[in-house]
């Protein structure tokens, strides 16, 4: 009638529908319902375009990546007549108004759809009423690694998609061009892995409650840069304890060196390991570089402790010299450098010590009670100096060289290398 006309114009809540939307005939379906409601299932091909893998995350076992997401399917509620136009393309607006499919990402963290400048979503609709619906999506999803051969690695890692309310009575995905379906870009690089390979495979994901679901899995497999890891954890590591080892040639009475070097190369092994398990998850199982890194901090201890059975070794050995070269007057001769372990004063020649409590400055007094015998023999004993220098200083190394120090010296690096024979053996 005239007046349901008259208020129907008079209705400003009511909009026209757009031109689009008049051509694909938005207003006469019921978009809620899937295609094909009641019938076979509706196919929807898939295929993926990587654009950028941009992070791996040891620490949080995830990985982030960029990627455009293409799905195809036909829905003759939309098709078209046209004679000029093959297809028409619309961006983010329309997707709204009508059925999509549900996918979602397995096991993701967190993802979102770029919109900058506008949403990165793209529609595009045939004449017979297929579709391609592409969008341009950065998802962050979870990665089961296994670290026990880490940094010598290989990780495989997966991105699943699935429909998240359609079982497979109602929809089923699939890769639209096989393993063809997945396209990456050829500059894509990380720092610190090398992507071996993409595929693409498809399967089946149960639900007690909801029943059967297609799944289709983007894989890759990674395998870790080992030179960042050479320098920064076992080439250190090897230089530890090959320094470690410096002790065996040092004299065994200068304590202090033997001690301090000891010790530092301990605290040394202690920071680098510290290093290494700061940038690694918790994990409840041992990891290569953990093998390494606690095998050299062995050798680094068992050094120290060599020296102190080597120091406690020669403190017996020399009481017992005493004891057998002592005199009735108390007095006992000895050589250079073990008057210099007991007073802490260099002797140029052997000299005889009394074993009684020392006074407050012995040096003063030993060179007080040799002065006179240094006075006499100067220019002898500065001859004598000069001309075996070098052979002194080597006499005076193996003279007071240990047994110990002496089978160290070939033990350790031998087993050392060995080891690393066998490591990186096993792990390569």
């Amino acid at each position: 009638s005239k007046r349901e006309i008259k208020m129907r114009k008079l209705d400003t809540t009511k909009l026209r529908p757009l031109k689009s939307e008049q051509l694909l005939h938005i207003e006469d379906h019921d978009f809620a319902l899937r295609p094909g409601f009641g019938g076979s299932p509706i196919p929807v091909g898939i295929d993926v375009q990587v654009e950028s893998i941009d992070s791996i995350s040891e620490v949080d076992m995830d990985f982030t990546m960029t990627l455009y997401l293409r799905h195809y399917w036909k829905d003759e509620r939309l098709s078209f007549r046209s004679n000029k136009n093959k297809s028409m393309t619309f961006d983010g607006r329309l997707i709204k108004k009508i059925w999509v499919p549900d996918v979602f990402f397995v096991h993701s963290k967190r993802s979102f759809i770029h919109d900058t400048t506008v949403e990165n979503i793209m529609l595009r609709v045939y004449p017979d009423g297929n579709i391609l619906f592409s969008l341009r999506i950065t998802v962050s999803a979870m990665c089961f690694m296994d670290f026990s051969r880490f940094p010598l690695d290989t990780q495989n890692c997966s991105l699943e998609l699935e429909s998240y309310a359609y079982n497979e009575d109602d929809l089923m995905l699939y890769w639209k061009h096989g393993n063809k379906s997945l396209s990456t870009d050829e500059h894509i690089s990380l720092s610190q892995f090398f992507i071996e390979e993409f595929s693409a495979s498809s399967g089946l994901a149960f639900y007690s409650s909801t029943g059967w679901y297609n799944r289709l899995f983007i894989n890759f497999a990674l395998r870790r840069h080992i030179f960042f890891f050479v320098l920064q954890s076992y080439f250190p590591a090897m230089l530890m304890v090959m320094l470690s080892w410096v002790s065996f040639w040092i004299d065994r009475r200068a304590v202090p060196a033997r001690v301090s070097l000891g010790i530092t190369t301990v605290l040394t092994m202690s920071t680098i390991m510290t290093g290494v398990s700061a940038s690694m998850p918790q994990v409840s199982y041992i990891k290569a570089v953990d093998v390494y890194l606690w095998i050299s901090f062995l050798f680094v201890f068992l050094s120290v402790i060599e020296y102190a059975a080597v120091n406690y070794l020669t403190t017996i050995e020399e009481r017992k010299q005493l004891k057998r070269r002592g005199k009735a007057s108390g007095m006992y001769s000895m050589d250079a450098v073990q008057a210099m372990a007991f007073d802490g004063c260099f002797h140029d020649t052997d000299v005889d010590m009394d074993l009684t409590p020392f006074p407050d400055h012995p040096c003063e007094e030993n060179e007080t009670r040799t002065s006179q015998t240094n006075i006499s023999n100067a220019d002898t004993s500065r001859l004598k100096r000069k001309r075996s220098l070098k052979g002194s200083v080597g006499r005076i190394i193996l003279q007071n060289n240990h047994v110990i120090d002496t089978y160290s010296r070939i033990i350790f690096p031998s087993v050392y290398i060995v080891f690393n024979f066998f490591y990186w053996g096993l792990y390569m």
